[in-house]
């Protein structure tokens, strides 16, 4: 699962964007010849692939829960911890991998494992077998995918454009997100509503398999690094003290880590809560969710006078507060806003768009405070140890989340959240250095 606000690892935002990603397209399409041209096309067209897939699954999967298998908010809680989970069994691990092994195999086995398990969906839904259980495991395996080959495919990334060519190349990953981000949800809504949600996830399963063969002509193999003699353990808690020891990066990692804890708590509800609650049909909700990738657009062009202004600290902040909002105002949104359902829709939309700003906010100058409070040789070990901090706690806010709902109702799981994220911002506000940080 390729979650945008988790850990993303493309946060060099233009401000025309797609002006951008239509001139990258136009240099993809006439290249320079050179084999290292040709290799980094294949990466970026698979990059691309990868994340519109991703936006589709994180849709299809569980409309494919809701509404087929009738999921409780239980097992909607779940299925979104067992996605979130290899975050935490293998995010350290994973730094120590890529250090010690080929990043080009390493990608290539991640993409296949996450194709197949998302074609089986399909398969087992077609053979009258698909369950619950069948959906936890496609929704390990392709959290595992995405820790595993995300992380190779930034390491061979560097190795293939050099460090020189890393700004240019990160610029355009992040306008190809950034488009599916903006399209993407339209898209997995359409093909939901016209051709079923285990259609909708063959079509990603397709895209995940094309990336493989795509990926497999590739010229550049990057080598073997040396053998270390050193243990993996030590590379792993030499990381942590680095961590500790630094209060900016401290006070960063508790808080993004509640933030992802409330934020995986929502997403254990919001499908459920847009489908039984608001009664949003596949295709509505997924025109509300592609607002919220034009919050993330509103967010190119607002980050960086924010930023000058206010500085990094503050401009997270502002971020925060504006996440904690929507997560307050979400569950009061009524079945029919002024007698209508498509109201609701709209309110619903609305907040999406504010939320996923507020989310860019918060993150683009919290990545950037983290790379400035680092040296050059702790920056693998520190990336590694800070993924793992912040999202290591989001299994336990979905299995939270899913069992107040189950007990007490969706509505009310969603107003703790909310309460969750206001006593978050205070904390943050208060009991932080971020005032006072400016760049």
């Amino acid at each position: 699962m390729r979650c945008y606000y988790c850990e993303p690892d493309h946060f060099h935002i233009e401000q025309d964007i797609f002006s951008s990603l239509f001139q990258y397209c136009a240099h993809y399409l006439r290249g320079d010849g050179s084999a290292a041209s040709v290799d980094f096309r294949r990466l970026w067209f698979s990059n691309g692939l990868n994340c519109f897939g991703a936006q589709i699954t994180s849709l299809a999967l569980p409309l494919c829960a809701v509404l087929l298998l009738h999921a409780t908010p239980e097992q909607m809680g779940v299925l979104v911890a067992l996605q979130a989970l290899p975050f935490a069994l293998f995010g350290l691990p994973v730094g120590v991998l890529l250090d010690r092994r080929s990043k080009h195999p390493i990608m290539l086995f991640s993409e296949s494992m996450s194709g197949l398990a998302l074609a089986s969906v399909a398969v087992a839904y077609w053979c009258g077998v698909l369950s619950m259980p069948w959906l936890y495991i496609v929704g390990f395996i392709i959290g595992t995918g995405f820790v595993v080959g995300g992380g190779a495919e930034q390491v061979f990334l560097t190795f293939l454009v050099g460090r020189d060519g890393l700004i240019d190349a990160q610029s355009k990953f992040a306008a190809t997100e950034s488009a599916s981000r903006l399209i993407g949800p339209g898209l997995a809504g359409v093909l939901v509503q016209v051709l079923s949600a285990p259609v909708a996830i063959l079509c990603t399963a397709c895209g995940y398999l094309i990336s493989v063969f795509n990926l497999r002509a590739m010229s550049v193999r990057d080598p073997r690094p040396a053998p270390s003699d050193k243990h993996a353990l030590r590379d792993i808690a030499d990381g942590l003290l680095f961590v500790w020891r630094e209060p900016l990066l401290r006070a960063l990692a508790w808080g993004a880590g509640i933030w992802h804890f409330l934020f995986y708590a929502s997403m254990a509800l919001t499908v459920l809560f847009a489908t039984r609650d608001l009664g949003m049909s596949p295709g509505v909700l997924g025109m509300t969710q592609m607002l919220g990738g034009a919050g993330v657009l509103l967010s190119a062009f607002i980050v960086k006078p924010l930023t000058k202004r206010y500085g990094a600290g503050r401009t997270i902040l502002i971020g925060l507060a504006s996440t904690s909002v929507c997560f307050a105002l979400t569950p009061t949104i009524p079945a029919a806003l002024f007698g209508s359902a498509a109201a609701s829709a709209v309110a619903y939309a609305i907040l999406m768009f504010f939320f996923d700003c507020g989310v860019m906010l918060f993150f683009i100058p919290y990545l950037g405070l983290r790379q400035k409070v680092t040296p050059d040789p702790m920056l693998g070990r520190m990336t590694s140890t800070m993924r793992f901090l912040t999202v290591a706690t989001a299994p336990l806010g979905a299995l939270a989340a899913g069992w107040i709902a189950e007990h007490f109702g969706v509505r009310n799981g969603l107003a703790c959240i909310a309460a969750g994220s206001i006593l978050l911002t205070v904390a943050m506000v208060w009991g932080t250095p971020l005032r006072s940080v400016r760049t």
